[in-house]
């Protein structure tokens, strides 16, 4: 069974950074595209953004410009480097197999707070 471990969240002044990572077990990692996603309190679960085999990336238009999302192929690891982070950025993070949905992780929280 694929598991998805999310890591690497905390609480950050607006402005700040972040870098997240994803590790995945098992081959799955290096056939499909991979994708962050968040849920903030009270609010549905969203994507932010996906990253193909090859790493080429795609953005949802509230993080373009702020987010860097990349894969390690070799480590079966993806990261999201989180930069000048918002307060309405805060949620809980999560990373996913887009085409090939698997079991949700437990996710890592990300609080942006003066």
């Amino acid at each position: 069974q694929v598991q998805l471990v999310e890591s690497g969240g905390g609480l950050v002044q607006p402005g700040g950074s972040l870098r997240l990572s994803c590790s995945v077990s098992g081959s799955i990692f290096r056939i499909y595209r991979m994708a962050w996603y968040r849920q903030a309190p009270g609010k549905q679960r969203e994507h932010v953004a996906t990253v193909s085999v090859s790493n080429s990336p795609t953005y949802a238009d509230s993080v373009k410009g702020r987010f860097t999302i990349s894969r390690d192929n070799a480590k079966n690891t993806m990261y999201l480097q989180m930069n000048d982070l918002k307060t309405e950025d805060t949620a809980v993070y999560y990373c996913n197999v887009p085409n090939n949905l698997q079991p949700w992780g437990e996710g890592t929280q990300v609080t942006v707070s003066s």
